[in-house]
Formats: C-alpha cells, sequence, structure tokens
C-alpha cells in the first residue's frame, strides 16, 4: 500500500495540470534601498537639479519595469512578485529628494512604487543586477529640459497598466447641405493641353475623382460635369451645376505654356470688366429658363435679362473671390508653390454663371517640369486634395455666418 501511495505522489507531481508550489513573494530590503543625487560634475552641484538615482534592494532577482508619466512628472515602478506590505515608504533613505513616494499592490502579483519627481527627467539607465546574495535593481534618472520630457503618452492609461491610447488623426471639418460641382475640363476628342506623354483631360479627371472622395467624407454632396474620358460643351457643365443645385462650382484645368512662361497654381474668377459681354454671350446661347436659378426669363427681352444677371452677380462675385482667397491661402500653408499672381480674373465661359460663385483652378502648367511632376506624384495631388477640401468646408463656415448675417 505504501509503495502505491509512494506512485501515485510521483504522478501527481509530474502530471502537466497539476498545480505547482506556492512560491513565497519576494521582499524589498529597505534598508539597501535609496534615493540618491548622483551629479556628474560641479555645475550640477553648484546649480543643479543634479541627476538622480534610485537603488531598490531585493532578496532574490524579480521580473520589473519602470516608466515616466506626467502631469506631475513621475517614476512608476513595477515589480512582480515583491510583497511591500508592512513597508513604510517614509523609512527610504533620500525620501526627502522627491515630493512624493507610495507604494503598494495594484494588481494580484505585482507591486508598484510611484515616486513624484522634482522636475522633468528621462531614464538614463535602467538594469537589475544579480550578482551575490541579493538583487538590486538601479535606475538613473538625468534631468532635461520641459521640451524633452517624453513621458507615457497616457498617465492614466499607465498607471491602470493599459495600453496607451492609439493616435487617431482628427476628423476633418464636415460641410452637411454643401453641394458643390466639380469639373475637370476638356476630355473625349479634346484632350487639353499635352506634355510628356500626360493629357490635361486625364490629369485633372483624375484629380477630380480623389477630390470628391475627400469631400464626400466631410459631408459634401458633390456632382461632376464628366466622370469619364467624354467631351461636354462648355455651357453644358454651367447647365450642370445649376440642375445639382450646387452652391460652388469649382472647374479644373492643367494648361500648357512655352517653356519658363508660366509655374504654379492659379484660381481664376470672373473679370467684373467683362460681364456685359458675358451677359450678352448667354442670352444668345442658353434657354431663357436656364439662366438663373428659379426664374423663368422666357418673354423677357436681352435687357431684362442682362440687367437680372447683373444684379445676381453683385453678390456671387464677391462670393467667388472669398473661395479664391481662402483657396490661396490653404495652398500656401501646405506648401503648394503658386504663380506669382496666385488670384486672377479671366473671362471664361465656365466663370460666367451669374448665380453660382465660381471659380477655375489651374493646378499647374504642364509644360513646366515641375508642375508636371507635381501633378504625377500622388503625394503631390493629396495636399493640394486636402488644400482644396478645406478651403471648401472653410468658404462653407463662412456662407452659413453670412446666412445669419442677411435680411429676409
Amino acid at each position: 500500500m505504501r509503495a502505491v501511495c509512494l506512485i501515485l505522489a510521483l504522478v501527481l507531481a509530474l502530471w502537466p495540470g497539476a498545480p505547482a508550489p506556492a512560491q513565497e513573494g519576494g521582499r524589498l530590503v529597505l534598508g539597501g534601498s535609496s534615493l540618491t543625487q548622483a551629479p556628474q560634475g560641479w555645475w550640477h552641484r553648484l546649480f543643479g537639479p543634479a541627476p538622480l538615482e534610485v537603488a531598490l534592494t531585493l532578496d532574490r532577482p524579480v521580473p520589473w519595469r519602470a516608466f515616466l508619466v506626467g502631469e506631475p512628472a513621475r517614476l512608476v515602478i513595477d515589480l512582480r512578485d515583491v510583497d511591500l506590505a508592512g513597508l513604510d515608504p517614509a523609512q527610504l533613505f533620500g525620501k526627502d529628494l522627491a515630493p512624493a513616494i507610495r507604494w503598494g499592490s495594484f494588481r494580484r502579483g505585482w507591486s508598484r512604487l510611484v515616486i513624484e519627481l522634482p522636475g522633468p527627467y528621462r531614464v538614463a539607465r535602467a538594469g537589475l543586477q544579480t550578482q551575490g546574495p541579493e538583487a538590486r535593481l538601479q535606475i538613473g534618472l538625468d534631468p532635461v529640459a520641459p521640451e524633452d520630457f517624453a513621458p507615457r503618452p497616457s498617465a492614466a492609461a499607465a498607471l491602470r497598466n493599459l495600453p496607451d491610447p492609439a493616435q487617431l488623426p482628427e476628423p476633418p471639418p464636415r460641410a452637411p447641405g454643401l453641394s458643390v460641382t466639380l469639373d475637370p475640363g476638356h476630355g473625349g476628342f479634346d484632350p487639353g493641353a499635352q506634355a510628356g506623354g500626360e493629357t490635361e483631360a486625364a490629369l485633372v479627371l483624375a484629380f477630380a475623382q480623389e477630390l470628391r472622395r475627400a469631400l464626400e467624407a466631410r459631408g459634401v454632396t458633390v456632382s461632376m460635369t464628366r466622370d469619364s474620358d467624354v467631351y461636354v460643351r462648355l455651357e453644358d457643365r454651367m447647365t450642370a451645376a445649376r440642375q445639382a443645385g450646387a452652391h460652388l462650382l469649382l472647374s479644373l484645368h492643367a494648361d500648357a505654356l512655352p517653356q519658363g512662361q508660366a509655374a504654379g497654381a492659379t484660381v481664376y474668377v470672373w473679370n467684373p470688366a467683362s460681364d456685359g459681354r458675358a451677359a450678352a454671350q448667354l442670352a444668345l446661347r442658353h434657354q431663357r429658363d436656364d439662366l438663373l436659378a428659379g426664374m423663368d426669363l422666357r418673354g423677357q427681352d436681352d435687357t431684362l435679362a442682362t440687367v437680372l444677371m447683373d444684379f445676381a452677380r453683385t453678390d456671387t462675385q464677391p462670393r467667388s473671390e472669398a473661395f479664391a482667397r481662402l483657396l490661396t491661402s490653404r495652398m500656401a500653408l501646405r506648401g503648394i508653390g503658386l504663380h506669382g499672381r496666385p488670384v486672377q480674373g479671366a473671362a471664361f465661359s465656365v466663370l460666367k454663371s451669374p448665380d453660382i460663385p465660381s471659380v477655375l483652378l489651374e493646378l499647374g502648367f504642364i509644360s513646366d517640369q515641375t508642375d508636371l511632376a507635381n501633378l504625377t506624384d500622388p503625394e503631390w495631388r493629396a495636399r493640394m486634395v486636402e488644400a482644396v477640401a478645406e478651403a471648401t468646408t472653410g468658404w462653407w463656415r463662412d456662407e452659413q455666418a453670412r446666412a445669419g448675417l442677411l435680411r429676409h
């Protein structure tokens, strides 16, 4: 019977699922632990602050970790399987060098020491010496300037042993209620400017599609005069914007001029000096019910139609110019190269709409090697897309504020 009991005891001891015998917790040797200054030269002794050194003597080696948290600056030391019960932090040698010291158990199997530091420091060195009958954890702290203090991003998370929060980008400002029509120039049998094997029509269409995604992510309703390689008449582009209920028409181009004559992005608005000629051309080219949103001019003579369009443009022209100024400022902040005169007036057909704020953005000149390289660079296009999207949402916020000031 005795032999059976011995065999059973041996089997239980070797069985994989058998619990291991409990290991006695380690102990902090308070008399051999300290917080001391460790000046590295006469300047530390005279002017301070001096480096600090934390030394913790343990009766055996244990797993540990140390890190800094802020607000206020603190050194946190975690020790596994170390029992701090019955030990008073006020008895630690050198406690007066720290504004506060506290310790205790913070989760099962782990103890935590928190040493409030007299200023910003960095962990210069840390290690556990295991030679001899006792283990000694030493952590060296060097003072740093406030701007160089690098604690854990989230002190609350760190002190609760949680992962640091993810650094997520700020969501872009939204512009609900805004409707924008993007007008990629040319298309179909009209490739526009050509250089280096690239065509203006293809480049601006690709950019418009990227810009549409960025605007839609901000809550903007986006329509496009063309979404493929097709030709759309100039007059039909303006009509499409009106039918979509657009608050803004943004025409996109990338022109070409003889080498060295032009480079950089340019924003064009309608030239007020061309209003008379534009009104006459509109009256000839468009149906009378397609000249002003919400107004049927059929049966009216050209003089009345011209007067009404001029009157409408007194409201839309300043709004177009405000968008142009905001757009060039956002491009400049994003490091986008601008033409020497970034905002200019012109008599382009797509700018003639009297009732829709309209601008033409010349993304660059593909006849310029730098501009062409930018237009084919995804990173540059992404910066330009962000600049245009930021300007669009910013302009809409201004529009909303302006609407609240108008008398109805």
